[in-house]
């Protein structure tokens, strides 16, 4: 397994709505098109209205990859900027979980 979570913050509430727009179009075409995103989930953090966290968790890196490599994932990375004053990225290492199956 591969992940990423990344926080991203808005510049103000109507970057946000567009910013949420955007995730939402580009979501639609993660969970038609990719068998190897396990998981791409997207919240907004209580208390902190333009602040948003992605979970994303992949089969392998080579999925993460082709993630990548989506017309519309590079569509999605070429228009966010607009829309955000910060943006933080970890690399995550799965250890262990629950309701994700992991084929060694």
């Amino acid at each position: 397994m591969f992940g990423l979570m990344v926080r991203f913050t808005c510049k103000d509430d109507a970057a946000a709505a567009a910013f949420d727009d955007l995730v939402e179009r580009t979501g639609e075409h993660i969970r038609a098109h990719e068998p190897g995103t396990v998981i791409y989930a997207v919240h907004r953090v209580d208390g902190r209205p333009l602040e948003r966290v992605f979970y994303e968790l992949y089969r392998d890196e080579d999925a993460f990859q082709e993630h990548e490599s989506k017309d519309y994932v590079r569509l999605f990375l070429a228009e966010r900027d607009q829309y955000l004053s910060d943006t933080e990225v970890d690399r995550l290492d799965f250890v262990s979980g629950k309701g994700v199956r992991v084929e060694q």
